[in-house]
């Protein structure tokens, strides 16, 4: 007798839930009615990418397109590692953070091994691990942070990863110079540390460290960035590792050539290190943040917002049924159950405009939910 297709997959892949994304966005707002959707759910820049890079992707020759990339984005790799001080070899680019971190997972984990992060945090680590075999070992979080003891309590001898993002997606915090050397000294190159600092361009607290000081003396240590988020690149999907040469021959192992498009490519060139839209940026990021905080407090809401172009804000009412409400009014936020943060939504920084206009959405929400109270 035939096998059904799905006899074949194994059971632990028959147990994930697969992710769902969004509709696109016309498709969504032919389906509410609305004539504009604003995305505060991704974390985007609404500035786009830096001039340079929009002149490199308006410049680009379709002829070029029936070329394969760099294997190994070359040239991208050359330019990063002469600003950052370091060799071409200690960076690894891949088709966004996620490919990345299954690049790692799986040069160091085979089946009976776990990996360590939070509870409340970006998913694709867990998610990653689940669907390669491997056991993600939840901690809980201790003032909306990483919690460095829990985490060193969770681990055995079977532990290859920690993933700590820094600062924290979704709430923003971080851990200090400090604190992250005398984890990586506790860790003591038992198991490799991975600090995804996406948003670490977003940082305005001086206190927060720049984890390529920390790399000389910590071979285990690995860094995650990206173009996606304060370059304004994230439909081209690039982001790219940092570590010392050896592991990251390593996990060049596992690396899938060509996954990084000629576009990408060239418009990381252009766009990476660019001060100039980085201020403009961050400046946006600080007023609107500050305001909206400020505003959404005196709803009575509780709110988080720590470093990165995001804030949550805790609801009254399910985060579903607000997702559902303000799409109807031209917002579309992040429901933030899928973080563990139930009845609470994410919201993505943009201009104070935007912001303002995005409040009295909201707070037409909550009184048409019958919690006028909280607008007192």
């Amino acid at each position: 007798m035939k096998k059904h297709p799905s006899m074949l997959v194994p059971e632990f892949i028959r147990e994930i839930d697969p992710y769902i994304p969004s509709r696109p966005d016309s498709y969504l707002m032919a389906a509410y009615g609305i004539p504009v959707l604003h995305r505060l759910n991704n974390n985007e820049n609404p500035f786009g990418p830096p001039p340079a890079a929009m002149e490199t992707i308006q410049s680009l020759n379709p002829k070029d397109m029936a070329i394969y990339p760099s294997g190994d984005a070359f040239d991208l790799r050359c330019h990063m590692a002469e600003k950052l001080g370091i060799s071409p070899d200690q960076i690894l680019c891949g088709n966004g953070a996620n490919e990345i971190i299954q690049f790692v997972i799986s040069a160091y984990c085979e089946a009976g091994d776990n990996i360590i992060t939070a509870d409340k945090t970006f998913a694709v680590y867990e998610w990653v691990a689940e669907f390669s075999g491997v056991q993600a070992r939840l901690t809980p979080m201790k003032d909306h942070g990483f919690d460095p003891e829990a985490m060193l309590a969770f681990m055995d001898e079977r532990t290859k990863i920690f993933f700590i993002c820094n600062p924290n997606n979704p709430t923003g915090t971080f851990w200090d110079k400090e604190t992250l050397q005398k984890f990586l000294e506790a860790v003591d190159g038992r198991a490799m540390v991975v600090v995804d600092e996406a948003y670490c361009e977003f940082a305005e607290d001086e206190t927060f460290p720049d984890a390529l000081t920390l790399l000389d003396d910590h071979p285990n240590l690995l860094i995650f960035r990206t173009f996606s988020k304060m370059y304004g690149l994230a439909g081209l999907r690039i982001g790219y590792l940092i570590g010392q040469k050896d592991p990251v021959f390593d996990i060049c192992r596992t690396r899938i050539v060509y996954s990084i498009n000629s576009a990408a490519q060239k418009a990381a060139m252009a766009a990476f290190g660019d001060k100039e839209h980085i201020e403009k940026t961050k400046r946006m990021v600080k007023e609107s943040k500050n305001w909206l905080k400020t505003r959404l407090e005196g709803m009575g809401l509780d709110v988080i917002a720590g470093e990165g172009n995001y804030l949550i804000a805790g609801l009254p009412f399910n985060d579903q049924l607000a997702y559902r409400k303000l799409i109807r009014k031209g917002y579309m936020v992040r429901t933030m159950t899928g973080f563990r943060y139930p009845n609470h939504i994410r919201i993505t920084l943009r201009e104070k405009p935007l912001m303002e206009d995005f409040a009295v959405a909201l707070e037409e929400v909550l009184e048409e939910r019958g919690y006028p109270r909280l607008l007192s």
